[in-house]
């Protein structure tokens, strides 16, 4: 009983750190309970401890609690010793100078995926991400195109969840998501306009480890009006074979993978 307490008392622990990966800046003890399920009492606790070890400071303005330099150091270190990130980048930044629009790697994490990093345009007018904020599988390409290339169970699990809206273009319809999921697999990308950001498109493809499962993403992205229909054309060969390099890199053989492949992963 002492361990299953003890991994309860953990797992609610990273519940609320993981909470501000893709929430507001700051949350309050009353928004954690609710969304949590947990009484005040007990995230009041689990805020303390946050604080005292500097992973969680009180915000002042706010007066809630925002992360704190321990979880800084932590994520610079996480993104310092990527193997997924240290692979991507010198590819990322020759699809940048290919295609002069910004690119970013994502990598799949529990319940979505977070950018690791980018490279930005040189042009005025451009598109930046938000490194490490987590983003929902269902909804843009980096998301799609790592959702599509998911073990069946997994797929499924998201497209049964919460289909949340990032914009007023987010796809939420399971029907609409089944068939996305299905070209993606057969051409091996995918694009969006406006689904994760207003005004912003995006192309990208998906990353692949040494046992063929979807670890993350690239993308090229940029305003609508530039990284229109010829241009995402223009762009998907590069990015493809830059994806197919970082998966080599990482230990794929090449290839997209099998329904079977998928089934017994």
């Amino acid at each position: 009983m002492a361990d299953i307490n003890g991994t309860e008392a953990a797992a609610r622990v990273a519940d609320v750190l993981l909470l501000f990966t893709d929430g507001p800046e700051s949350l309050g003890v009353s928004a954690i309970a609710r969304q949590l399920g947990l009484s005040k009492a007990v995230v009041h606790r689990i805020l303390r401890t946050l604080t005292d070890r500097g992973l969680l400071i009180t915000d002042p303005v706010s007066r809630g609690y925002r992360l704190g330099p321990a979880s800084a150091a932590l994520g610079a270190r996480a993104l310092r010793e990527s193997t997924l990130r240290s692979a991507a980048m010198p590819v990322l930044r020759e699809l940048q100078r290919a295609t002069g629009e910004t690119t970013t790697i994502s990598a799949r994490v529990p319940d979505g995926r977070v950018y690791l990093d980018q490279v930005e345009s040189a042009q005025e007018i451009k598109m930046t991400v938000e490194v490490g904020r987590r983003f929902p599988l269902h909804a843009a390409s980096s998301s799609t195109c790592i959702l599509a290339f998911l073990p069946p169970h997994e797929q499924e699990a998201v497209l049964t969840g919460e289909l949340g809206t990032l914009t007023s273009r987010t796809v939420t319809d399971v029907d609409a998501l089944r068939a996305r999921l299905a070209e993606v697999r057969a051409v091996g990308y995918a694009h969006s306009i406006g689904e994760r950001q207003s005004g912003a498109a995006s192309v990208a493809a998906p990353v692949f480890g040494f046992d063929g499962t979807a670890i993350g993403a690239i993308s090229v992205c940029g305003p609508a009006d530039r990284v229109d229909d010829a241009a995402r054309e223009r762009f998907v060969p590069l990015l493809c074979e830059a994806a197919d390099r970082i998966s080599r890199a990482l230990g794929w053989r090449g290839g997209l993978p099998t329904q079977g492949d998928q089934e017994s992963a």
